[in-house]
């Protein structure tokens, strides 16, 4: 059983779906764009879905309940990594559809840091809904670890306590640099959707300015 994509449409009318790559400013934005306009969904904000997952089903969701250890996270190929994440995306996109439907009941407007496909969302969505944020490929790579995040601090600890911490490091960037490569840049660039790449002398207004007059939040300046 599944639900057409035109009934998802009329569900999901409602929601304005941000993607693209890391240190975009995606999360920063979906934050502004809700509290001037509707209520937001963060990053991973379908965990409080994990009780309904298994590891039948959901393998890649579940894999922190398999997996031996956190060496065996960090110590991964970059091949193994990337089929995992995108095992995510794909097994949590039910997850992400339910949660949606359901914050979209109150007929608010709901800002989305989505791990949705560009696919998923042409078929759910359009143009007027749906923003792509990309970073230089190379600022994913360089600064993942400078991020004050609690999960990937946690992971650099783990690398750090590997056997031998520098080559565990440098497999760890090269996972990094797999899945943040100029072609997955290039894939979501020529998705279709509204385009904004990352420009430091920018200010955050401004790129919020940019999205509302893109989703039709404001009216466009004449």
């Amino acid at each position: 059983m599944e639900i057409q994509n035109n009934l998802l449409r009329r569900l999901l009318k409602d929601c304005y779906f941000i993607t693209g790559t890391a240190y975009a400013g995606k999360s920063t934005m979906v934050c502004m764009l809700a509290e001037k306009h509707g209520v937001w969904c963060r990053e991973n904000y379908t965990e409080d879905l994990f009780h309904l997952i298994d590891p039948e089903h959901q393998p890649n969701l579940c894999y922190f309940e398999t997996m031996s250890d956190w060496q065996e996270f960090v110590n991964r190929t970059p091949e193994q990594y990337e089929a995992w994440l995108y095992g995510c995306a794909e097994e949590g996109s039910g997850l992400e559809l339910i949660e949606l439907i359901r914050r979209t009941e109150g007929g608010k407007k709901v800002f989305v840091d989505t791990q949705l496909s560009p696919e998923a969302l042409h078929a759910i969505s359009d143009y007027r809904h749906v923003a792509v944020m990309l970073a230089d490929p190379e600022i994913s790579v360089r600064r993942f670890f400078e991020r004050e995040d609690a999960e990937k601090q946690f992971i650099y600890q783990k690398i750090l306590e590997a056997e031998d911490p520098q080559a565990t490091m440098a497999n760890y960037r090269a996972v990094l640099e797999r899945i943040n490569s100029p072609e997955n840049y290039r894939r979501l660039e020529n998705s279709g959707f509204f385009v904004l790449k990352r420009d430091d002398a920018r200010a955050p207004e401004e790129t919020l300015r940019l999205l509302e007059r893109h989703f039709a939040l404001v009216e466009d300046e004449k």
